[in-house]
């Protein structure tokens, strides 16, 4: 095992480097100054040329082939073999990036970010646009270097969810339209519950100690990890022993802090429970952004924001926040945090609308890819979709346009696995509530270590070893289904609105 042994040792010096990217991207989003942005610019793109000039080494390549011959004989499943599985993989995507351009990509998203932050402030779209222009110039480069077979959309999705096509995300989003429309028009007949309770202004630093008092029951290690803030919530991980979650705080919003919390522990739950002795290989991180996006909608939505969760928690958020719920009971909280209304902001959309705001994103995104839009058009075409699909138009381009983080990092290609991994994590609790003997009574008594336990077991421990197919195949014996979603969303919001 000479050959792997030395791979691995490569491949942990490469991690090294990654890693000190990513640091450098987090503090970007968080402590840095906003004078520093050009100086990190080139750090960053320095760091990100290094790492791909060092996986793309030709020397790599005969030490992968050597690597392969070795672990020929062990099972297909054991860590060797899938280290140089998918370290082959990647390694063959990597080599068709020109190492400019990855350098090129790095500086302009930088650059790109900070724009992006001081335009959304200051509702400024045309400051905005060159960046813009100039990500989407470098994205469709890279889609035409990967190379495609239908759309240069598949090269770019193939990034966040490897072996997914464009062409099966519409079967799946028209699968869900079909069912979501009927579902929202049938509420928006009935009574809307009364959310006023969560506008009537919470202390910010009282709201954080909650969310963090919930993660940590949850299973978040803050040994091993940390919450800041930033403008847009995310999660990073450095190493299975530093991960790090920021979320926003809106004073006279509750939910946002809250559930934002909710959301960046379950990926954060994610890396910190993938196996350590992955760490430094390539596959310390989770397997795809559907399935990772499976734990914090899972963690957010149906342990988070179900009548068992605050069975246990409300009359603890009643005592931090006495004057403010005074008199509301659990029942109209509760349904006061599943109020169904369309609306413009995707973060704080309620589950049934969710979907259809990446939708709209997923959609503009092609027109982009394909040519059918240029970003100056991008403003029109996104206020005539919302007014389309959810019947709002945009007040501003803050609230519309700009109101998401991903595109001035040249994420394009991601915004489909939110809706995947809606799908994804009712496929997951639905198999682990039949393991468990039932979740909801176990979260009525705070007892969230057994389905925390079963998701370790079952996909966190593996990393990256198994893609996204292979682990629903192993864990629920079949493939992506929008079925189990949709009963979730018909029996959950049925329910409340007594459809």
């Amino acid at each position: 095992m000479e050959s792997f042994n030395e791979l691995r040792e490569r491949v942990a010096r490469l991690s090294d480097v990654r890693a000190a990217a990513a640091v450098l991207s987090w503090d970007q989003e968080t402590y840095m100054p906003s004078g520093a942005g050009e100086a990190r610019a080139h750090q960053l793109a320095t760091l990100q040329q290094l790492a791909h000039e060092m996986f793309t080494d030709d020397e790599l390549a005969g030490l992968l082939d050597r690597a392969a011959a070795e672990v020929a004989g062990h099972d297909a499943d054991s860590d060797e073999a899938r280290i140089v599985k998918v370290l082959v993989r990647d390694r063959d995507k990597a080599v068709k990036l020109p190492s400019r351009l990855v350098a090129d990509l790095a500086r302009e998203t930088a650059l790109a970010q900070q724009a992006w932050a001081q335009a959304r402030q200051a509702n400024d779209f045309p400051a905005f646009l060159p960046h813009l222009e100039t990500v989407m110039a470098l994205t469709i480069e890279k889609a035409e270097a990967l190379g495609y077979e239908d759309t240069p959309y598949d090269a770019l999705l193939d990034e966040y969810e490897p072996d997914m096509r464009a062409s099966e995300v519409r079967t799946v989003f028209a699968e869900l339209r079909d069912e979501l429309v009927p579902l929202v028009e049938a509420i928006a007949d009935c009574p809307k519950p009364d959310d006023a309770c969560l506008r009537a202004g919470f202390d910010e630093n009282a709201q954080w100690r909650f969310g963090e008092a919930v993660i940590a029951d949850f299973g978040f290690d803050f040994d091993r990890g940390r919450q800041d803030r930033s403008a847009h919530p995310f999660s990073t991980n450095f190493s299975t022993t530093d991960v790090r979650i920021t979320t926003r705080v809106d004073h006279d919003f509750l939910p946002p802090a809250l559930f934002g919390t909710l959301h960046e522990a379950g990926h954060a739950m994610y890396e910190q429970g993938v196996d350590p002795a992955l760490d430094r290989t390539g596959l310390a991180s989770g397997t795809s952004l559907g399935v990772h996006e499976s734990q914090s909608r899972l963690w957010e939505n149906m342990v988070g924001r179900s009548h068992a969760f605050w069975r246990h928690y409300y009359s603890k958020l009643q005592t931090d926040f006495s004057t403010q719920l005074a008199g509301v009971s659990l029942d109209d909280f509760h349904r006061a945090i599943n109020r169904v209304e369309p609306s413009l902001i995707r973060v704080e959309a309620d589950e049934v609308t969710y979907n259809l705001h990446v939708m709209i994103r997923f959609e503009l995104e092609l027109d982009l890819v394909e040519g059918r839009l240029a970003p100056a058009d991008l403003p029109d075409a996104w206020n005539s979709k919302y007014e389309q699909a959810l019947g709002l138009r945009p007040d501003s381009d803050a609230n519309g346009v700009l109101q998401d983080i991903h595109w001035s990092f040249g994420l394009i290609g991601y915004f489909p696995t939110y809706s995947l991994g809606n799908l994804i994590s009712a496929q997951l609790y639905d198999r682990a509530d039949s393991d468990l003997g039932g979740i909801e009574a176990q979260v009525e008594r705070g007892e969230f270590g057994p389905l925390r336990d079963w998701l370790r077991e079952h996909v966190h421990r593996h990393g990256s070893k198994f893609s996204a197919t292979e682990l629903l195949q192993r864990i629920t014996g079949g493939g992506l289904e929008a079925g189990p979603w949709l009963n979730y969303a018909r029996t959950k919001f049925g329910q409340l609105y007594g459809l």
